[in-house]
């Protein structure tokens, strides 16, 4: 099954092209959002792995707001066994009261429990659980920091994986995070990682809903580096598209979502949008969401499927013939 945010990056996929010709109308959404967010405030160095660094920053994130987090994402991520990791991985997990004495999975931790613990420990903790999702996400691991790993390598060295920069990276960007996000945030449940009645049919779950606003974390740098090596926000089509999808998805309104917002971590900026308000300006004129909800369904269970069995067939066709 494929998954949300690679559909709204291939510009051929259905779900892109039709995200986009239902909802035209970006730019000025885009500029606003430029002009609002600003410059970037904590610039990694050149030693920071900035793909992992974004799931990482997710998960603190997800660790400062939600009193009851699940792992489950990232204890799938030892079930292929694909990496030689597989001891340590279960030895964090058990930890941080993921998994049982009997090495089940656990719903949700209590990160309450840990509160004593440094922000070292946070960050390294974050980096370790972003690098075992990414075995559950990768088609390929070969190249995964994980790889280092032995089977008999403990949790301590799985922790070790994230260099100092990294882990100096991680704490700015929840330090920021203190000031711009959890103030901004509305009262009401939370929840983390959530999946939707369509992620059965496109894999997708949400890094944060709470009273009723899905907010997406980006750990993007931004437009291109200026003199001073600052940044300027940007915010991709596909970014936008990937909030709609959510909401999309959601084919029941049972998470019953009034707004969508942006959190920029290396930015600290909460932007917000009404749910209603955004989709008349992207689309151009007022939309029927239930309508636009089914309509997304039949797409991705029909020409969705077709389109990714033809990409299948046409990469089969290409591969050189063996002797």
């Amino acid at each position: 099954m494929s998954a949300l945010t690679r559909e709204v990056q291939d510009a051929k996929s259905p779900v892109a092209r039709w995200l986009r010709a239902t909802f035209p109308h970006h730019h000025d959404v885009q500029a606003e959002y430029r002009d609002a967010v600003g410059l970037t405030r904590v610039v990694p160095s050149p030693a920071v792995a900035t793909g992992t660094q974004g799931a990482a920053i997710d998960w603190w994130l997800r660790f400062l707001v939600d009193p009851a987090p699940s792992l489950r994402l990232a204890t799938a991520g030892l079930r292929p066994r694909r990496a030689p990791c597989r001891r340590a991985g279960l030895e964090l997990l058990h930890e941080l009261g993921a998994i049982d004495d009997e090495g089940n999975g656990v719903e949700s931790i209590d990160p309450d429990r840990f509160t004593d613990r440094p922000d070292e420990w946070w960050a390294r903790v974050s980096y370790a659980l972003a690098l075992l999702v990414e075995l559950y996400r990768a088609p390929l691991v070969e190249g995964s920091r994980l790889m280092r790993l032995g089977p008999d390598s403990r949790a301590a060295d799985l922790l070790a994986l994230a260099n100092a920069d990294e882990v100096a990276d991680l704490i700015a960007m929840r330090d920021v995070a203190v000031e711009g996000l959890l103030p901004a945030l509305p009262a009401g449940p939370v929840a983390t990682g959530s999946t939707f009645d369509g992620s059965a049919d496109l894999n997708a779950d949400a890094d944060l809903i709470v009273g009723g606003v899905l907010v997406d974390f980006k750990a993007s740098q931004g437009g291109r580096p200026r003199i001073d090596g600052t940044r300027a926000a940007s915010l991709a089509r596909a970014d936008l598209d990937q909030l709609l999808g959510y909401v999309l998805l959601d084919y029941s309104d049972a998470f019953a979502l009034s707004s969508v917002a942006i959190y920029a971590a290396r930015f600290g900026s909460y932007t917000a949008w009404p749910l209603a308000e955004l989709c008349t300006r992207l689309a151009g004129r007022r939309v029927d969401l239930a309508a636009l909800r089914h309509e997304f369904a039949r797409l991705i269970q029909e020409d969705l499927r077709t389109y990714r069995r033809e990409s299948i067939a046409a990469r089969v066709r290409r591969r050189p013939a063996t002797a």
